[in-house]
């Protein structure tokens, strides 16, 4: 099972070096010629339509499974699944072009490097676990780290100072008034009987599609209020265009149900937007990744090869 091989080629973020032999070699063994970057490969086409994923996975948690019906394992479905349809539609000739990238599980300098050098196409689509839906919107994000500061009392006192933990949940209940968030991590306190008066928290913050990010960054000045605070990695979201419409038709021609979704983590769409019409979709369940549950139906890596198929069709 190539599915087997892929996810059992250790590719955590850092070390996809053995992982990208192994797709070069696949792909030049089935005729393709192949351009390499320093976080990417991809077949050397022409063609107005891209179909992407990534090789690095987080590190392993669980190792590869299967009961005849779902695969199990790090890796599996976030994104070795999508990783094997494009190999497995390959194996019978797609003409549009392959792009494979290192790196997107932290920095995304794959994605980056393909979007500065390649010079071809107009859409793009980016494999990602999706559930086979649709995901034509797409949020964009921001990682924000707040400091908060309180002053410290003896801890039967509290009255007396500003307790920094408390001020931080009342921070992350405004700032929920305004986006989706997710605290991430959060550190204060001390073993000594005292008010704390240093808390920091890292969150995740969606956009909506709709916002700008001038709009989204605006919006979070109230935060000085509660202490420093620090932006990065910081991206607009986006809808698709013409593109969704394109894999709308491969997967009805395939025999799928369309259903449309929106995209609500970071994805190597968010670098390679600006460049092309991009849309990202499919197989496996998002909210099962980078945990010890993560796992795909194997019919659905096979429906995925089947729409590229048709896709690959369309752009001859």
């Amino acid at each position: 099972m190539l599915l087997k091989k892929l996810v059992e080629i250790e590719s955590p973020t850092g070390s996809e070096h053995e992982i990208k032999d192994f797709v070069r070699d696949f792909l030049e063994s089935n005729g393709y010629s192949v351009v390499e970057g320093q976080y990417f490969i991809s077949t050397k086409s022409k063609s107005e339509l891209i179909v992407s994923t990534h090789l690095d996975t987080t590190p392993v948690k669980a190792p590869f499974s299967t009961d005849g019906v779902y695969a199990y394992g790090t890796g599996v479905c976030d994104a070795k699944a999508s990783v094997a349809a494009i190999l497995e539609a390959a194996e019978r000739g797609v003409d549009f072009t392959i792009a494979f990238f290192c790196d997107e599980e932290e920095g995304g300098k794959g994605s980056k490097e393909f979007a500065e050098k390649w010079s071809y196409g107009s859409m793009a689509v980016v494999m990602e676990p999706t559930d086979l839906k649709i995901a034509s919107r797409h949020y964009g994000n921001l990682d924000l780290t707040v400091e908060v500061k309180g002053v410290q009392s003896h801890g039967s006192y509290p009255e007396m100072g500003v307790n920094a933990i408390e001020k931080a949940f009342e921070m992350i209940s405004e700032l929920k008034k305004h986006f989706k968030v997710t605290p991430l991590k959060i550190a204060g306190g001390s073993d000594d009987y005292v008010i704390p008066d240093y808390c920091m928290v890292k969150l995740d913050v969606l956009i909506e599609p709709e916002t700008k990010l001038e709009e989204a960054l605006k919006e979070i000045e109230f935060l000085s209020n509660y202490g420093k605070y620090e932006v990065s990695n910081a991206y607009e979201g986006f809808i698709s265009k013409e593109v969704a419409g394109f894999l709308e038709r491969a997967m009805r021609a395939a025999g799928l149900e369309v259903e449309h979704t929106v995209m609500p983590s970071w994805t190597d769409a968010l670098n390679l937007k600006d460049r092309y019409d991009v849309v990202v979709w499919g197989p496996g369940e998002l909210h099962l990744c980078h945990t010890v549950r993560e796992r795909v139906r194997l019919a659905d890596v096979e429906r995925a090869r089947d729409v590229l198929l048709k896709l690959s069709e369309m752009f001859k």
